[in-house]
């Protein structure tokens, strides 16, 4: 149990992702609970025009997916993209396009925007919010992005880098919290299992 937030906030916790950064974060917290992947393909129905907001609707729709199958329980649904030039990278579909989205991000600052949302099945509640932190990278060199990308670190991660890991050498300065460039921003999904149980 996570000792700042009250007990009934953090009974009955689903997990909506697959994503090993989410447990992590999550698991370092204290919480106890559950991973139930949301279908991949559930993501897809998020079309909201404005590409900042789309994380939000994102999230929505996998915590509400998985929230289908429970008659009681708090269920967690997050999704985080890359965006500069208002432009989505999502995760890469292959090392040339991970190539690509390293040499958009070198030497400039794009923005990392993480959806949350809280479905309370009980309750018939789910509340959402989203959370953006800049990130300016180095300049990278050609051989650089090459090796980062021989690594293989990328390949499953929104803008083809993971700033806990190896990348955090691509990385100059983060504005904003760090935690939401991971993949999981920690201050907003307190708020939202606070107002889920409100």
């Amino acid at each position: 149990m996570n000792p700042l937030l009250p007990e009934s906030c953090q009974r009955h916790l689903i997990l909506a992702s697959r994503s090993p950064r989410r447990v992590d974060i999550l698991r370092g917290l204290g919480f106890e609970f559950a991973v139930e992947p949301a279908e991949d393909h559930i993501e897809d129905g998020a079309k909201n025009p404005n590409v900042f907001e789309r994380p939000e609707e994102s999230a929505r729709l996998k915590a509400q997916d998985v929230a289908a199958r429970h008659d009681d329980a708090v269920v967690i649904g997050a999704d985080t993209v890359v965006i500069i030039d208002d432009v989505l990278l999502e995760k890469p579909k292959d090392d040339d396009e991970a190539r690509g989205f390293l040499r958009q991000l070198s030497g400039r600052t794009h923005t990392v925007v993480t959806g949350v949302a809280v479905v309370h099945v009980a309750r018939r509640k789910v509340v959402s919010g989203c959370e953006s932190t800049a990130v300016r990278f180095r300049e990278l060199a050609a051989d650089e992005i090459e090796r980062y990308v021989a690594s293989g670190e990328g390949r499953d991660k929104a803008g083809s880098y993971a700033v806990q890991g190896l990348g955090a050498g691509l990385v100059r300065t983060v504005n904003g919290c760090f935690y939401n460039v991971v993949g999981l921003p920690v201050s907003l999904l307190f708020d939202l299992l606070q107002k889920a149980h409100a």
